[in-house]
This record gives structure tokens, sequence and C-alpha cells, in this order.
């Protein structure tokens, strides 16, 4: 789309002073500057976002600026010049007061305002999604139940961005916030999660906020700052009228232009500040008895005491209603007939006080100043009674306003009101439905709110309150028959603390609450089931102990969620830290416990802890089929996230038998699933658990797009981004690019470790880091991480873990034989590793091959002949769905027939070598075709042959890319010799020699000596 060019700084666009509204007819206003004046190097910015979200880029711009500045104008004209150009526009503006009851505000009214515009074509965008995005449009109909907190509202804010994406597909679309300093905490992380998100779209975002308000502690200045880094992300400050713009306004205004004399009293005055400028001018041009007022706040009365008495009284009484009030509450609060009220707002929208809201049933002030001004001026008796008046008249008439306001402004009104005895039910039905919302932060701070109120509250109004508020869904009660006591709101508010991220707050209360619990089992162990999760979450202590507490006060009590939960999570460490068959009772107990309390949702995380610790205990079918049939399950939204994760579940307890081409299937439904359900983060933990499976299958370039597709969805955790850098660590192991294997492996590191970090992580890490540690030629720091990882022994129910790494370090003594600093401590590196496969399970066929390796590696690390075990090993790879593991089979077992010598052996080593050699050079294995060819190269065995013949291959010293001097310097510095004794040997200077060593390090990229060598043992280049 072609725009004209931005008009130019001194520019000035005429703006109709008619407001015409369906209720009042046409009304005039001569107070407002009926030119926009300047402001043409941001009305530039803006046209060039626009612009540039209209090419498929969306961006957007935060515009700050004083009170008065001028930003609302800007933001108007702006958005009448994008309608204009073909834009499609939703604005939404935040409340000035009781932003926390009111939660996503600003959002909900965008959208609503998109509805009008799009009818069908929006319904049809969201059709199957309602009962999500009913949380922000209240009107699409019955908002989902039973949706697990966290990830519900993940959900929630990837529908909303799908929405908008799907909307500013084919137009470009406006989304305008008026006013973010006041916007609430769950409007600012979705505008976050917006910002991050939107990548293809034609979207633009404006939002303008005050500047003067950002205190050094105002929540917005923190998330400001996190916007502007990002590269789509534009900041515009709003600065005041030079004195010429001064002056044009005043003309505008005034209808002439201003004496000098007036020019310089209005400028000194207001110092550019453009709400005061109309303020000023319409003081002078009114005749003001007192002339131009010192005070400001005197000044923006002055408008108001001009007013007929029941003009002022009507504007009064909406100053104490909100930002916005409507015109039916209004009726109600002034006891004024229709006909005479409008009348009344016909004066006050006439004066510039008060104008209509674009829908037409509400008023709000022109400017939140003058509502400021107005309020302060009531005297607090006076601004309680007219809460109260405002409380009474939504409690007997709840259609006043809309239905999603109503329990956050009558929690509001009841509030102001001073009456603690009405405050508190309403305050905690307006934090039952801010939970319904998923809005946490502001559930948690009304919750707060109710706790200040409690005391003065009588005993028998808490307990209904609190007992409605259960039933309404503020938290999941403990039992059924809840007291409603002040244990109950705080176990709410620990809750509502943990899920808004407060986890300190919500440790305090814990402990509060247990000093207060003697003799009530049920409810300790609740608290003590809440405590686990927030000390994982601190990483203060595994949770095990607070389970233990947990059990041991359920012990002897009658069945209840709460012991099946306990019983469930118990299970589940278990499962994590210790899978043993002995804990499959625990788990047992889990499942039947939930049966029998109908803890449906908890009962399936049992049933998949279950089947897991099945697999485990060598009763590999039963498990599979527990598993299989959880997630055959239909989804629902109350159980879709622990299907979903079952989904993961169950490809990685496939991935860990060798199992891979089912793992994969089951990973894509899962990751598929989980997409279509909105459920980013999930989705991209199952991609993680593909990608591990593609290595072994050999579909290392699907795995990178899994591992693309998981890393670039929006919304995805740390915890996740962990294990998608772990991932790619191991590809680029094993592809030979060792320096991003570091990189990786630092990037998994910093996330999962922590002072209690699960087997899990630790042991397939530390398997990637021997093999890097490895292939450096770094013998001793094998044997070091080998030791940090197993410690005594290999955690129980951890095999699938272990026997790769064990594999590994195996592997590297075996590579490392000829090291002559390898010698000292051999013996006992390769006893360690034997100790260490004692007692681990072999049931798996998978297992067993990687056992016979594992043995095998360690006969050649001691210089014994391996051909026979590596003969068995092959034919157990053989049985796998691993190419890469068999022909790493299959590459040893050749170099022991090498080794072995015989017409025969070298026949059926060639054979090997060249099955090997394919499968390494179709994957871009590099390492492995490097030793391969190696090996072919000292055995003059013909990889590929023409018509039977063939160049032999370079000999592996040849390879390396050195001189025949440097050839024989490496091969003397591989024996440990320094360079004097190099000199003496070749009969050379040891400055030769010297400068020949420098040269082999640089050739071969090594860091040292060390290094160098054993790049030359692990080649064989001179064997």
């Amino acid at each position: 789309m072609k725009r004209p060019p931005p008009a130019p700084a001194d520019a000035e666009t005429p703006v109709p002073h008619l407001v015409r509204h369906a209720m009042l007819g046409t009304v005039h206003s001569s107070h407002i500057s009926p030119v926009f004046v300047g402001r043409g190097a941001e009305l530039a910015a803006l046209g060039e976002a626009l612009s540039r979200a209209d090419a498929g880029e969306p961006r957007a711009l935060f515009v700050g600026g004083e009170a008065g500045v001028g930003k609302t104008r800007l933001m108007q004209e702006f958005l009448g010049r994008a309608v204009a150009d073909g834009a499609v526009v939703a604005l939404g503006g935040c409340v000035e007061t009781g932003a926390d009851a009111l939660p996503y505000h600003p959002v909900s009214t965008a959208l609503r305002s998109l509805r009008r515009r799009l009818g069908a074509e929006l319904d049809a965008a969201i059709a199957g999604q309602e009962g999500e995005l009913a949380r922000l449009l209240p009107e699409l109909g019955e908002m989902d139940r039973g949706r697990p907190e966290t990830e519900g509202r993940a959900r929630l804010f990837e529908l909303t961005v799908r929405l908008l994406e799907h909307l500013a597909a084919n137009r470009t679309l406006v989304l305008a916030l008026e006013d973010l300093h006041w916007a609430d905490r769950s409007t600012r992380e979705l505008l976050s999660y917006l910002l991050r998100a939107l990548t293809h779209s034609r979207l633009l975002i404006v939002a303008t906020y005050r500047a003067d308000d950002l205190h050094r502690r105002h929540p917005l200045r923190p998330a400001l700052a996190e916007y502007e880094r990002l590269r789509t992300v534009t900041r515009l400050e709003l600065p005041r009228f030079e004195r010429t713009e001064v002056r044009r306004q005043l003309a505008a205004i005034r209808g002439e232009a201003p004496p000098e004399q007036v020019l310089d009293r209005v400028f000194d005055r207001s110092e550019g500040n453009a709400f005061f400028v109309e303020e000023l001018a319409s003081s002078i041009l009114e005749g003001s008895p007192g002339g131009i007022s010192d005070s400001l706040r005197d000044l923006l009365l002055v408008r108001v005491e001009a007013l007929p008495d029941e003009v002022q009284r009507v504007v009064r009484i909406a100053a104490e209603g909100g930002s916005e009030v409507e015109f039916r509450l209004l009726a109600t609060v002034t006891r004024l007939a229709e006909d005479e009220l409008i009348e009344t707002l016909r004066t006050a929208v006439g004066a510039a006080v008060l104008q209509p809201s674009e829908e037409g049933e509400s008023f709000r002030f022109r400017h939140a100043l003058m509502r400021e001004a107005v309020a302060g001026d009531l005297l607090p008796s006076e601004r309680s009674r007219l809460s109260r008046r405002y409380a009474e008249a939504l409690e007997a008439d709840p259609t006043l306003v809309r239905p999603e306001e109503r329990a956050g402004r009558l929690a509001g009104y009841w509030f102001d009101a001073r009456d603690p005895a009405r405050a508190l039910p309403a305050v905690i039905a307006a934090a039952a439905a801010a939970r319904g919302r998923h809005a946490f932060a502001e559930q948690h701070h009304l919750l707060e709110r109710a706790l200040e109120l409690w005391d003065d509250t009588p005993e028998e109004l808490r307990r209904q309150a609190m007992r409605q508020g259960v039933e309404d869904g503020l938290y999941m009660a403990i039992s059924p028959d809840a007291p409603g006591d002040f244990l109950d709101l705080l176990a709410a508010i620990t809750v509502a603390a943990r899920l808004a991220g407060e986890q300190e707050r919500a440790l305090a209360l814990c402990k509060r609450a247990l000093r207060k619990l003697e003799g009530e089992p049920l409810r300790a162990a609740w608290f003590w089931l809440e405590r686990y999760q927030l000390v994982r979450d601190l990483a203060r202590s595994d949770g095990w102990d607070e389970i233990t507490h947990a059990r041991k006060l359920m012990q002897d009590q009658p069945p209840s969620f709460v012991h099946a939960k306990a019983l469930t999570l118990a299970a589940h460490w278990y499962a994590v830290h210790q899978p043993t068959t002995t804990v499959i009772e625990t788990a047992q107990q889990a499942v039947e416990l939930c049966r029998a309390t109908g803890a449906e949702i908890t009962g399936l995380t049992a049933q998949l802890t279950l089947a897991w610790l099945t697999i485990h205990s060598g009763d590999v079918e039963t498990g599979l089929e527990q598993a299989r049939a959880v997630c055959a399950r239909d989804l629902e939204p109350g159980n879709a996230i622990v299907l979903l994760r079952g989904h993961g579940n169950l490809s990685t307890a496939l991935h860990g038998i060798g199992r891979y081409a089912e793992a994969v299937k089951t990973a894509e439904r899962g990751s598929g699933l989980a997409d279509r359900h909105g459920l980013p983060d999930t989705a991209s933990y199952i991609d993680a658990n593909l990608a591990e499976s593609l290595i072994q299958l050999g579909r290392w370039a699907d795995a990178d797009e899994a591992l693309d597709r998981a890393l670039g969805r929006r919304g995805v955790s740390v915890r996740i981004r962990a294990l998608i850098a772990e991932r790619r660590a191991e590809l680029a192991l094993v592809r030979g690019a060792y320096d991003e294997t570091r990189r990786r492996l630092e990037e998994s590191e910093s996330s999962n470790t922590g002072p209690y970090p699960e087997p899990q992580h630790t042991l397939a890490v530390s398997r990637v880091a021997i093999a890097l540690a490895a292939a450096d030629g770094r013998i001793l720091d094998v044997r070091s991480l080998l030791d940090t990882a197993v410690g005594e022994a290999i955690p129980p129910g951890h095999q699938r873990y272990g026997w790769p790494l064990l594999y590994e370090a195996a592997a590297a003594e075996a590579r490392a034989r000829a090291l002559a600093v390898a010698e000292p401590g051999r013996a006992a590196a390769v006893e360690r590793i034997r100790k260490a496969m004692q007692g681990q399970p072999d049931f798996a066929p998978l297992w067993v091959a990687q056992a016979l390796m594992i043995q095998a590696e360690l006969l050649t690390a001691e210089g014994r002949d391996a051909t026979a075990h590596w003969t068995r090993a092959v034919a157990a790879a053989e049985q796998l769905e691993s190419p890469p593991l068999l022909a790493t089979a299959r590459l040893r077992l050749a170099e022991a027939l090498v080794s072995q010598g015989g017409d025969g052996s070298r026949q059926t080593a060639g054979e090997l070598l060249r099955q090997a050699e394919a499968v390494a050079r179709e994957l871009g294995a590099a390492p492995l075709e490097t030793e391969i060819t190696t090996l072919a190269g000292r055995a003059r065995i013909p990889l590929r042959q023409a018509d039977g013949q063939t160049d032999p291959p370079p000999t592996p010293a040849a390879a390396l890319g050195l001189t025949a001097r440097e050839r024989d310097v490496l091969r003397l510095v591989a024996a440990g010799r320094s360079n004097r004794q190099i000199a003496e040997e070749l009969f050379i200077s040891p400055k030769t020699a010297s400068v020949h060593v420098s040269n082999i390090l640089a050739k071969l990229g090594a860091s040292g000596r060390g290094e160098a060598a054993a790049i030359a043992h692990r080649l064989g280049a001179f064997e």
C-alpha cells in the first residue's frame, strides 16, 4: 500500500470540535483546539512503523510523555490517518482505578472493538477456542473450567497471539492501548508475550503511558526497558510544545492570533503542556473572575465550578464512579430521570469536562487530570458515601455494568466505602473471578486486600464469604466441608502467590499456616505439599522432606485427595531419582487412592508414573500398554497437559529401550496435539525428545528441523531451552563440531544445574562431556568426569542413561591406550567402569548390545583381544534400529580383525569398514568417517572400488597434512620426547625442534603437545 508522505513538522490538521452522539445529539465545544498542531516528527515515526507493518513486519511503538502533553490527541490523529489508509484499528484503554479487579481490561476492550468491526470473520477465527478466549471476551460464552493454572494461562496467551496473527494476515491491524501506566500485571505480561511472539504479520501495536508517573519502583519501568531490547520496538518521548506551537494552538482556540502578553502568560504558566494551554485559554476566554489561577488543580476545577449546580453534582458523582461510568449506572446513582440526565450530560460534554465513550453507552472525563482534580476535591466522607451508592446500585441491578466487570467494580466500590462487612465478600468474589481468567497476580492482590479486611469482618460473614469463594473457584478446597476460616484464606493466598510468581510470599504464608495447624493433619499435609512445590521452584530442596512430612500426617487418616496427591508426588519423586522395583507399590497405591477419592487428573499422573516404573522394572510390555492407554484418552481442558506430557514420557521411555521408530511416531503425534492446543512449551519438550530418537535413527536433518521448530516457538521455558541445547550438543558431537558442542553444553548446564539436579539430566550431559574430552585427548578429564557423574554407582533405575555413559568412558580408555599420560591409573579406571556395570539391568536388547560394546572396549584398553566380544556386539547391534551404533560396532570389529591379521580377517574387516563408511558418509559423522578412513589407510583396505581397482588411501600420517620432517617430530612428541630429546634423535637444534612443534600444533589445531599426541594416536598415525 502506497502511503502519502508524513505531514511536515509545522502542519496544522483541522480537527472537528463537534461531538456527535446518539443519545446527546450534536454538541459543540469551543474549549478544544480544532486544529492539530505540530508533532510532525512523531507522526512520521508512527507512519513509518505503519508502513513496515503493512509490509509484513510487525512493529510496536510506545509513546511516553507527561500528563496533558498530548498523547491521546496524537493517537487520535494517527489512528484517523491509519483508518483512512485502510487499516483496521482496535482501541483499548487501561482503567485509572481498580485495575487489579479488572484484569486484561484494555485487551478485552480492543477485542470487543474488533468484534464489532469484523463480526463473523472474528467469530470464525475464534471457532473452537471460545471457551479459552472467553476469559478475555466473555461475550463468547462460558469459560473452559478445570484447566491447570499455569498451562492454561500459557495457552490463553498463545491463542490470543494466534488470533491477532490470523486477523492481521491479509490486512493491517493497529492495536492501540492507552494509559499503559495504569495497566494491570496480567495485561503487561500478555503484552510482553505478544511483543516476543509476533514475527510475520501486519500488526502494529501503539501504546501510550505517562512518563511522569513512572517512579523508580513503578512496574512499567522494567517492562519498558525489557520491551526496548526487542528490535521490533521503538520508544518515543513526546516533548512539550514550543512557543510557536503554543501560539498556533491559542490562535485555533480563540479564532485569532493571541496578543503577545497573553501568549507570554499562557506559555510561561503552561510550560508548553498542551492540555494546560487549552485550560488557560478557556479561562481567559470565559473571563474567569480570578484570572489565571496560581494552582493548576484550581485551574482544572474552574471549568467545573462554572457549570450549573446540578451539572456539577453529576460531574462529582461521575468522578467517584471510575475511569468510565455507564449511563444507566450514573442515572441510578444520581437519581435523575433519563431526559434530565441527558441534558445534564450534554452541558458537561459541551464544556469539555466529560466525553462519551466509543460505544456511546458510558461517559468519561475528557482528561484523567480533570477527574483526579474533581475526585480530589471531594471530602473523604463524600467519597465513601458515593462509593456506597455505586455499590448498592450495582448489587440491586447487576446488569448496570458488563458481567465480567461486575465483581471487580463491586469490590472496588465497597472497599472505598470503608465497609469491611460488605467489602470482604465482594473482594473474595472478585478474586475468584480473576482466577477464572488466569489473572493470578490480580487474584493475589485482591486476596491480600481480603487479609486486610479479615479482622474487621464478623466471623459468620467471613465463613460465608470464603465458602462461597471456594464454590466459585477461588481455589481447590482442601476438603469438601471447608470451614471457611482464616487458614482457608491463607491457603487461597498461598496458591495465588505461587501462581503469580511470588514464591517467597507463598513460602512465608505456608510457614505461618503450619505454625497454626497443630492437630489438623489434613490441612497441614496440604500446606506441606504446597511447600514442596515452592522449595523446588526456589531450588532449595528436591522436595523429599516435604513429601515425607505430608505422608506421615496422612497415615491412619481417611482417604482424601491430599493423601492421593502426596502418594503421587512420592511415586514421581522415586521415578525421577530412584526408579527401582520396590517403589512400584507406592505408585499402585497412588493410582488406587486417586480412583477412590475421585482425583481424576492426579490419577492420570499416577498412572503414567506407574507405567514408567513398570517399564524400568523389566515388565516392559505391561508398562508400555499402561502408558499407551493414558495417552489414548480424549483430550479435555482439565487433562490436556497431563496427556500431552504423557506422550513425551512415553516417547522417551521407548527411546530408552531402543524402540526409536515408535518413539518418533509417539512424539510426532504429541507435538502436533500440543501445537493445536496452544501449548508451545509442551510441544517443544516433546520435539526435544523426538530429536533424540531421530539422532539414533540416523535422521539428523530431521532432528535439526525438530530442534529448530522447538526453539522457534514462543513461550519456551528456560528448562526446555536447556533440554534443546543438550540435544544440539549431542548432534554437534557426532558431527565433529566440537566448539559448538562445548557452547551447547554450557547453555544446557547453565539452566539444569543447581543444588538438586536430576540424574536424567546430569548423566546425559556427562556422557556428552566425556565424549568431548575423549575427542580432545583429555583422558584424565574423562576419568574425573566419570567419577563425578557416577559417584558410588549409577543411580538405580537410570540404566538408559548409564549404559551410554559407561560406553563413552570405556571407548575413551581404549582410544588412549597408546598415550603415556593414560598409563598411570588405567587399571583402576577400567575396574571402575566394570564395577559400575555390575547390577545394571540389561533386559532391553539395546542395553545388551551396549554392555557387549563396553566389555569389548575395556579389553581393548587392556591390550587384550576383543574380537569375540565385538563379533557378538555387531550381531546384537544388527537387531536394533540405530545405524550410528551399528556403524561404530562394525568399525571396532574391523579394528580388532586388522590387529589380529590374516587374509580372512582382512577381507572381513574390509567389508565391515565399507558398510560403516557408507553410513558415516551419509550421516555426515565426520569423526566416525575419519576413524574409518584412517584404519582403512593403515591396513591398505580400499573403501570404494571401481572395477576392483583403486589407489590405496593415503597413510594416516600423510593425511594429517604434515611434512615428512614434521611427521618425524610428531612421532617423537607422541612418544613423550622433549624438544631437546627430539633434537638429539633427529640431529637438529632444539630451536628447530621447537619451530617444528609450533607448526605441528598450528596445523592440527591442537592447544598443546598432549592434545597433538592424542590426535595422532586417535588416528593411528604411527601404528
